[in-house]
């Protein structure tokens, strides 16, 4: 354990000085890194020296040969410059418009739909613009958002958590996804007692959109052969699409993954779906988040007209 009394009297100029001595390989040389004089640089090491209780160089001819210790002593000191360098850089490069990076924190179906189209608006106007997106799910999104750590969160709830304010972006109901081929596929319209009997994909059972979808079939007294669950729209979308059943999902997923091979298709029952943008509200706002939320409604807007044409 270290002595309190001498860590306190070793300053960050004694350290200073034994760094540039060590750079330069001697005092002389040292006084120059930091333009102060030869006997200035000498007592500095040496008043080092005497508060460590050691010797660090050997003199041998005006020279300073650096021994063991001052070896060892040498590695930790470069590396806690290193770390004070990346300080400064940080520092620096905070101050470039290019530097601030905007921190969006969403649950993965909205990274792999609603954000990238909203990404490309915010791009085309502020190129300059930086993103870093990370995917969670619930209830870790929202524990994260009320900790202050991102600047803009996306969920599908529409309260706000503690510590936020929330806008809801998007307000639709659920759809169903089929193969192409499948015969319901024929159908505007899908009723509960149109999915009995078919091989169905869920979502993974702690879901809470699963849990609504269970209940609506549960209350109708629907049976359906759950053939797969996942945890992921997107994965949901892929096994319909591969012909392994049927599904329902929220319409933004479904609408990224619409194909020649998947086709959507109104329910005539209501689960509604709703896409909330979740802003800090101790976190000190950047001047992206409002272009952000700029293109996060247009591009929310853009997904409902693109499902009013599909009559979904």
């Amino acid at each position: 354990m270290s002595d309190p009394t001498l860590t306190h009297r070793i300053t960050h100029r004694h350290i200073e000085v034994f760094r540039a001595v060590m750079t330069a390989g001697s005092a002389t040389g040292a006084a120059d890194l930091l333009h102060s004089s030869q006997p200035t640089v000498s007592r500095e090491l040496a008043r080092l020296e005497a508060l460590l209780g050691y010797a660090l160089f050997e003199r041998a001819q005006g020279r300073l040969r650096p021994n063991a210790r001052a070896l060892a002593l040498w590695d930790e000191v470069q590396r806690s410059w290193q770390g004070l360098e990346r300080v400064v850089d940080r520092a620096v490069a905070l101050g470039r418009p290019d530097a601030v990076q905007l921190s969006v924190l969403c649950l993965p179906a909205l990274a792999h739909a609603l954000l990238p189209g909203a990404a490309a608006r915010l791009m085309q106007h502020h190129p300059q613009a930086r993103l870093s997106v990370t995917p969670q799910e619930s209830p870790l999104l929202e524990e994260w958002m009320s900790a202050q750590r991102f600047d803009l969160g996306l969920c599908e709830q529409a309260s706000a958590p503690p510590g936020t304010r929330a806008e809801v972006l998007l307000t639709l109901d659920e759809v169903a996804v089929l193969p192409a081929s499948h015969p319901l596929a024929r159908q505007r319209r899908l009723r509960l007692e149109d999915f009995a009997g078919e091989y169905f994909v869920s979502l993974s059972a702690d879901d809470p959109y699963r849990r609504l979808i269970d209940a609506r079939f549960a209350e109708a007294g629907v049976a359906r052969t759950l053939r797969m669950e996942t945890h992921s729209a997107a994965a949901v979308c892929a096994m319909v699409q591969q012909g392994l059943g049927v599904a329902i999902v929220n319409p933004v997923t479904a609408l990224a993954a619409a194909s020649d091979q998947l086709v959507l298709r109104p329910l005539a029952f209501s689960i509604p779906f709703s896409v909330t943008a979740l802003l800090p509200l101790y976190r000190p706002p950047l001047p992206e988040v409002t272009p952000m939320l700029e293109a996060l409604r247009a591009e929310a807007a853009a997904i409902a007209q693109r499902l009013a044409q599909q009559d979904v």
